[in-house]
């Protein structure tokens, strides 16, 4: 029974520390969206029609950095660390 116990305990810390890791990697995440993205993407990364961008809520870091890296539109953000591409994705992804 300690062991299913310590089994259980164990789990649960890493999901929390998982949990806490993935909020600090959002709140980047969100600083670099409010500063590199938002200005064509519209404050809920919606996209703006009237300058042809699209919506980007959700987007992976792979879909990310395929973009910056085919598009010449995104030479200002093509040198983003992968660590802030990744956090750049964890925010997209609570966007709803």
């Amino acid at each position: 029974m300690k062991k299913v116990l310590l089994g259980v305990a164990v789990v649960a810390m890493l999901w929390l520390a998982a949990s806490v890791s993935h909020a600090q990697d959002s709140a980047k995440g969100e600083k670099t969206f409010k500063s590199k993205c938002a200005g064509c993407h519209g404050a809920d990364a919606a996209g703006k029609p009237a300058v042809k961008s699209p919506s980007i809520k959700g987007k992976t870091a792979e879909e990310i950095t395929k973009t910056f890296s085919a598009s010449p539109k995104h030479a200002s953000v093509k040198n983003l660390a992968p660590a802030d591409v990744k956090d750049l994705a964890a925010y997209l992804a609570t966007l709803k």
